[in-house]
């Protein structure tokens, strides 16, 4: 058995538009998220079957709530008011939550570990320890800029854990 492979952009891009039905566009090279600045982000955490955490997907505000409104048909004008008030409602949380867990299956190809989300950390809450350390940390991650056509742009980061 091998490790859990990185996802490549292209890969994250479909995934997001057959979840979505819209168009994406995706741009490598985005900025490390930090979930202590205003609005927090989302952080689903994703482990094997023996409980190990193996890999973290960060969604910054802007695209959790993006992509929460894309994924429920909701208008963009709602995604845009959570934004705005740097927090992100329950449904829109609920619903960028479901793509978390659909992101799982990127993982989970060749002969890697299974992985599932294991937890999902919402924007504005403190990031739990095990987590907090691993986010801005140097380790094999793609950091991403997300265009939502009809919703906006917002960032993705896509870490695995040794």
């Amino acid at each position: 058995m091998s490790g859990t492979a990185l996802p490549s952009a292209q890969e994250f891009r479909e995934l997001v538009e057959g979840l979505l039905g819209r168009d994406v566009q995706v741009l490598t090279g985005g900025r490390i998220i930090d979930p202590a600045e205003p609005g927090g982000a989302m952080v689903g955490a994703y482990v094997d079957r023996l409980l190990h955490l193996r890999a973290l997907v960060v969604l910054d505000l802007a695209f959790a709530a993006r992509c929460g409104a894309a994924i429920g048909l909701v208008p963009n004008r709602i995604s845009e008011g959570d934004v705005a008030a740097l927090e992100l409602s329950d449904t829109l949380a609920e619903n960028a939550a479901e793509v978390l867990n659909v992101t799982a299956s990127l993982f989970n190809t060749g002969d890697g570990p299974h992985l599932r989300l294991d937890g999902v950390a919402e924007p504005g809450q403190p990031l739990p320890h095990d987590l907090a350390r691993w986010v801005k940390a140097y380790v094999p991650r793609l950091d991403l800029t997300v265009d939502i056509a009809g919703y906006g742009e917002g960032a993705v980061s896509i870490l695995l854990i040794p």
